[in-house]
């Protein structure tokens, strides 16, 4: 392996992973200590709620099924009312990215612990991440108090995802995983299981995609994204983390689906100043380059995209909400506080990436620009991104390429 200095902290967090391991809440809250516990969903998830609460017996305090996309403070402030009526002691979330971010938020305002049991692959649970949304404007901090200290996998809780959320939540743990390979402050253990995560996601998504109840394919999956949020919560995030929260904060686009469309641009964005990241992506996904690394590191961009496509996601901003003139509000917002990135940020680049999936062409195609995928016909070459002055892309502060750690295939 290579001697490249590197700083790693591991997470607090306590994982239980398996089919049917939801029964073990009780002994986990009691293991914190809680005796009244108030359980957190979106409306959708109302009566699964019900259901944790049951299992919870006397520990259970009651339930708010309010939670909703991009956190909006509003509903915060309802839900710590509720917590303040019931005198609750800990929380337990179930669901997606939205559930999460309302237990954090509430961590973060009163110290309470937090049991998260996730039903989708999103893998926010794992990170010390929170995204909140106030006057159509998103904030995103760092902060370990919003860590919750146990999450239980059960995939038999995801097995009524329909195929299309899955795939599109199963990309969006996929984009963490690709962009903690080339964050400014990755290590070897971060590398490797990224890499695992794209594979385990990359095999499992489409088996969903046409096998919706496959207990295997589903397990893969959600140990890719539990993999996967575990990553993004030990670097700091990028480009495609920070687009994302802008555009989805700022025009209300559901989460997920816009992780899934920006990944392919961010990528193209990004390949020339990070080759060793876009070839583990490659190589994870099935398709590494023949006759050695590819320096250009064309192909990932690609394979996402060709991913994409398999799974049936939309691709076109358009078509998710976004209004063509909100993509120069979007980069403007962006470039008022960039995100470490190995290509440096400039006005040029990101208003291309924007308007690539904005215009829902693959990456690359500079025409059509109201067409998605389905009306276009002819593939079309990623370019690689250069600066102003065409130099080779390092990071901010730093006068080399992240290193390549060395790492073989891996095996997690």
């Amino acid at each position: 392996m290579a001697n490249h200095p590197f700083t790693y902290q591991p997470l607090p967090v306590r994982v239980v992973f398996g089919p049917g391991r939801r029964q073990q809440l009780a002994a986990e809250a009691q293991r914190l200590g809680l005796k009244r516990v108030l359980v957190l969903s979106t409306p959708g998830q109302a009566n699964t709620a019900e259901h944790l609460a049951a299992l919870l017996g006397g520990l259970a305090a009651g339930t708010f099924s309010g939670a909703t996309m991009h956190t909006p403070t509003d509903v915060t402030e309802q839900a710590l009312r509720v917590v303040h009526d019931l005198n609750a002691d800990g929380v337990v979330a179930i669901g997606g990215g939205s559930a999460t971010g309302l237990s954090k938020a509430i961590a973060r305002r009163t110290g309470l612990p937090q049991i998260i049991l996730p039903t989708t692959y999103a893998g926010s649970e794992m990170t010390p991440v929170l995204g909140e949304t106030s006057g159509g404007r998103k904030t995103v901090i760092r902060d370990q108090a919003v860590l919750p200290k146990t999450v239980i996998y059960d995939v038999e809780l995801t097995l009524t995802l329909p195929p299309a959320v899955s795939a599109s939540s199963g990309m969006n743990a996929l984009a963490h995983a690709a962009e903690a390979l080339y964050a400014h402050n990755g290590n070897p253990l971060v590398s490797v299981l990224a890499e695992e995560a794209i594979r385990a996601l990359g095999q499992s998504l489409p088996r969903i995609r046409h096998s919706p109840q496959d207990l295997e394919a589903r397990s893969q999956a959600l140990s890719g994204a539990w993999l996967a949020g575990s990553v993004l919560g030990s670097v700091d995030m990028a480009l495609h983390h920070k687009l994302a929260h802008v555009l989805g904060g700022t025009f209300i686009l559901p989460h997920a689906e816009l992780h899934a469309a920006l990944l392919p641009h961010t990528l193209a964005y990004n390949a020339q100043a990070a080759p060793e990241a876009m070839n583990r992506i490659a190589r994870a996904l099935g398709r590494p380059d023949e006759g050695g690394p590819d320096p250009t590191g064309r192909n990932a961009p690609q394979l996402v995209a060709e991913l994409n496509r398999r799974l049936g996601i939309e691709s076109a901003l358009k078509n998710l909400g976004l209004p063509e003139a909100g993509l120069d509000e979007a980069t403007t917002l962006a470039l008022q506080n960039p995100y470490a990135n190995p290509t440096p940020w400039n006005a040029r680049p990101c208003a291309n990436c924007f308007s690539g999936p904005g215009a829902g062409r693959r990456p690359g195609n500079p025409r059509r620009l109201l067409e998605t995928p389905h009306d276009s016909g002819a593939d079309h070459a990623i370019p690689v991104a250069r600066t102003t002055e065409g130099a080779a892309h390092s990071f901010p502060g730093s006068t080399a390429r992240r290193p390549d750690w060395g790492f073989p295939e891996s095996s997690v």
